[in-house]
């Protein structure tokens, strides 16, 4: 190549060289004068960015804009933060209240509203600190409500409606029922498709009112215990069982936690009077949620039901007949509702009020519980059995009082013993022996029986015989019966109760039967 043909050759590359520098210059400047695009970024939580989403803009409105490759506008998000604002406002604006609201018929809770789904990827949003409230003041939460943007979005599920029902409305926040009227009856939601249902029942009387066997055979409380303050309005009966919840935490039963007022709510809480030296604010929902808190939490938690919880064996009745009920092999419980009901200590219809639509017949499945305290455990020196009360007392040996329970303590025409026994042995799951020449009658049956052993049998999961033949304290196949109808001369007590007192007592103990 010539000298001249090279010096042309570098000519031509500075120009091409100095005119895409200038076209690049350009370009920059061209960019600078476009708009500011705001946070732009790829979302993987979301499903719908997976294949088609590029980009993400914020408008001026808040919404997030998804883009996809070839810059068409693909979906739009509403702001979530005006939203989370006025929930919190609805929060704040029920302060002190115990519950929320009726959830929607049909809904099947199966999962905290304020967790996200497993996954998930949770932005954080700013904590309000003008809120201040106990964290139990909602008894029906476990824990401070969560800000996430999971928040918003409830994870529950709407069980399919029955063939000759119309499709269920549509999905929405699962919450709590508020009390009826005193004079409505409140009938637990079912779920068509459950295996599980329960019978309908005589509905429990109004407090203080006794329950008729159908025997005839009634409580008569000789020396009732004071009645206390009842909480009112149109979340009492939520602060009733948190009322409830809190004395069984201190080992002063209530029986079954239900929401209701009554006998066994009143003698509970002079029982915790007596241990504590001090009164409850039991009409004072926000002294209330303050004792929650100082003795565990909120009073209602969430539980995922395990393979044990509804693992059989299940009879599908128990018969009344005695006859009848010596032919089951097992007198076990009739449904994992009722099974899961005992273990925390409540009434199965309330179970199932607070849980509408939940399937107690799949592990897996989120409930609400009530958050009941620990067993109790201490030496047992004597224990009285107060007919005049229908409840157990429990002394150590100082004279202490370590824990009551409400029961059900003979009858007019079997009367319990009077005077002091002892107590002779203790049995776990025991089996019944019928002898009508020894014991009562029951029906037309007139021979000895041999009734296996479980928890609906006559006597529950609990023997605790005493030095009187014949005679004992155990358990139940009726926990929301106790203190509410006769025995047949012995004590009776829940089978929780029961079998908290059979683990701390011990042969020789003294029982004391006063009027």
């Amino acid at each position: 190549m010539s000298v001249i043909a090279r010096l042309y050759l570098s000519a031509f590359v500075l120009s091409f060289g100095a005119t895409a520098a200038l076209a690049q210059t350009a370009d920059s400047a061209r960019r600078v004068d476009e708009p500011v695009r705001l946070a732009q970024y790829y979302d993987p939580n979301v499903e719908i960015y997976h294949d088609n989403v590029a980009e993400v803009y914020v408008d001026e409105m808040g919404r997030r804009v998804m883009v996809d490759a070839y810059g068409r506008i693909i979906g739009v998000e509403q702001p979530r933060r005006q939203q989370f604002r006025e929930r919190r406002q609805r929060f704040e604006d029920r302060r002190g209240a115990i519950i929320d609201g009726p959830p929607p018929p049909g809904v099947t809770l199966e999962g905290r509203v304020d967790i996200a789904p497993p996954g998930a990827i949770l932005e954080p949003a700013p904590v309000e600190r003008s809120i201040v409230r106990p964290r139990s003041a909602d008894p029906y939460h476990n824990e401070p409500r969560g800000n996430g943007p999971a928040f918003d979005a409830p994870v529950i599920a709407a069980p399919l409606p029955a063939p000759e029902q119309p499709a269920a409305e549509p999905r929405r926040e699962a919450e709590l029922p508020l009390s009826a009227p005193r004079d409505v009856v409140v009938e637990p939601q079912r779920d068509a498709a459950l295996p599980d249902t329960i019978p309908s029942s005589e509905p429990l009387p109004e407090p203080g009112a006794p329950i008729v066997q159908p025997e005839g055979q009634t409580v008569q409380e000789s020396d009732p215990a004071p009645q206390v303050a009842m909480p009112k309005g149109k979340n009492a009966k939520a602060e009733i069982a948190a009322l409830q919840i809190l004395l069984d935490r201190a080992g002063m039963s209530p029986g079954v936690i239900d929401g209701r007022m009554g006998s066994n709510v009143n003698k509970a809480v002079a029982a915790y009077e007596e241990k504590f030296g001090r009164t409850l604010p039991t009409g004072d929902a926000q002294a209330l949620a303050e004792e929650l808190d100082a003795t565990g939490g909120p009073a209602i938690t969430t539980y995922e039901l395990t393979a044990d919880d509804v693992a059989g064996p299940f009879v599908a009745s128990i018969p009344v007949d005695y006859g009848e009920k010596a032919q089951l092999p097992a007198m076990s419980f009739e449904r994992p509702s009722e099974k899961i009901a005992e273990k925390f200590h409540m009434d199965e219809a309330f179970l199932r009020e607070i849980n509408p639509g939940a399937d107690f017949s799949k592990p897996g499945t989120r409930i609400k519980v009530a958050a009941i305290g620990e067993p109790v455990k201490q030496d047992v020196a004597r224990i009285i059995a107060d007919k005049g009360r229908e409840q157990v007392r429990v002394y150590a040996a100082d004279g202490t009082l370590i824990t009551a329970y409400p029961s059900t303590i003979g009858s007019t025409q079997t009367p319990s013993p009077s005077g002091i026994v002892q107590v002779n042995r203790i049995a776990f799951d025991p089996n019944y022996t019928y002898n009508p020449k020894i014991n009562f009658k029951q029906g037309d049956n007139d021979k000895v029986l041999t009734i296996q052993p479980g928890p609906n049998g006559p006597v529950g999961s609990i023997w605790i015989a005493l030095s009187k033949p014949t005679y004992g304290i155990h358990g139940t196949p009726e926990p929301s019966k106790i203190g509410k109808t006769n025995s047949n001369g012995c004590v009776r007590l829940t089978n929780w109760d029961a079998t908290e007192l059979a683990k701390m007592v011990k042969s020789g103990v003294t029982v004391e039967f006063v009027e």
